[in-house]
């Protein structure tokens, strides 16, 4: 557990000896009104790891224009929820967008405007519509988080990135290196950012070595549709560390979305992957927790061999782009808790709502606990975990 929470977390154990009330006490933050203190679970046992893990994030981007940039230039945007982030062994998220401060992307780029042919006569009459006309703006998803919101990340409490997903090449290999340098400036490590050297990242946590493989179904990440390499790189990993984590970017968009089909997903014309036999042949693998990110919303849980699988972990910070209502609008902290050997023994759900444009915070109603349960007994009756009204996860 990282030490800036210790003390935190005794408290929230032992409330009289630290001199507090044992009613939670509210908060006002910048985003909204008082709200109960985030405190993480206690755990008694020194070997466990936890990990706090959460979906899409992309903080800002000035591109095409600076429209889309957050109040404070992003500065306390993810104050209300760092104290479970920074309380957990390790904190991951899916990093969508390249860190970078430059650059037009290949999306965007305007289409040649059509000069009509005029006819060839000795004296052509001048015609207004063969005037080129001025090309419209393209709308595009592109996105590119500037280099100094990296700090802001680590200040929150991550510790690893996902960097394998459908924006990773928004702007090119330039972007791609950027992003790494960002996030190594600032001690942030990260995963899937290419098919070999940087596809996963290994952690030291409590005498132990915990790997990340990033997945998605680009032309640069390990890719989810590739089950033979994807068995490689874990079963590689396995050798390497003591407890892997997978993370994979992949499937269909959007609230039409939200149950996990037994099938190859195909959405824009993208193969983006079965998912559950990704998720289970991983596991079969060697990996101990599948984490999903990628519809923009939240996804049913289930267990597997004793491993826990998360199929999206829905939008968390994604300011500006997204529109964001109702189930786009839910979203989450994961808590997972792994034993030593990697098992699933527990865990919790922190529910949270984007405000505004795209701020996450602390949803005291619990949106997203009720549509976890609903999700993970609908998609996965016979393998979901216990969900309990709280947020609080057991294994089946």
């Amino acid at each position: 557990m990282k030490l800036e929470y210790a003390l935190l977390l005794t408290c929230s154990v032992w409330s009289a000896a630290c001199g507090l009330s044992t009613s939670p006490q509210p908060v006002v933050s910048a985003q909204g009104p008082a709200s109960a203190r985030p405190a993480p679970t206690p755990i008694a046992d020194e070997n466990i790891i936890s990990i706090a893990a959460v979906g899409d994030i992309m903080l800002a981007s000035p591109f095409p224009d600076d429209t889309r940039m957050p109040p404070n230039d992003g500065r306390g945007m993810l104050d209300a929820v760092a104290p479970i982030l920074s309380a957990a062994d390790i904190a991951f998220g899916n990093m969508e967008a390249p860190i970078i401060d430059t650059g037009i992307s290949p999306k965007c780029k305007p289409k040649e405007p059509k000069v009509p042919k005029l006819p060839v006569t000795p004296t052509p009459t001048p015609d207004p519509s063969a005037t080129p006309k001025k090309p419209e703006p393209v709308r595009c998803y592109a996105f590119r988080m500037p280099t100094r919101y990296a700090k802001y990340l680590k200040e929150a409490g991550f510790d690893v990135m996902s960097v394998a997903n459908n924006h990773a090449l928004d702007f090119g290999e330039a972007g791609r290196v950027s992003t790494r340098k960002a996030l190594d400036a600032v001690g942030v490590r990260h995963a899937g950012a290419d098919r070999a050297k940087f596809s996963t990242a290994i952690l030291d946590v409590k005498g132990k070595k915990v790997a990340f493989i990033g997945f998605a179904h680009n032309a640069v990440s390990p890719n989810v549709n590739d089950l033979a390499a994807a068995r490689r790189l874990v079963a590689a990993a396995e050798k390497a560390a003591d407890i892997v984590v997978v993370s994979f970017h992949g499937g269909a968009e959007g609230s039409a979305y939200q149950n996990v089909p037994k099938q190859t997903e195909v959405f824009f014309g993208e193969k983006r992957g079965n998912l559950p036999l990704f998720a289970r042949t991983v596991i079969d693998a060697g990996a101990d927790l599948v984490l999903g990110h990628g519809p923009h919303v939240l996804r049913g849980m289930e267990i597997y061999k004793g491993r826990l699988i998360a199929y999206s972990l829905g939008n968390f910070a994604t300011y500006g782009w997204f529109s964001l209502k109702n189930e786009t609008a839910l979203t989450m902290i994961l808590e997972a808790h792994l034993a030593p050997d990697g098992r699933f023994i527990g865990g919790r759900i922190h529910p949270g709502r984007q405000t505004g444009r795209g701020i996450p915070a602390l949803d005291p109603d619990g949106g997203a606990i009720a549509k976890l349960r609903s999700l993970s007994s609908q998609d996965f009756p016979a393998s979901a975990p216990s969900i309990a009204p709280d947020g609080t996860i057991q294994a089946p």
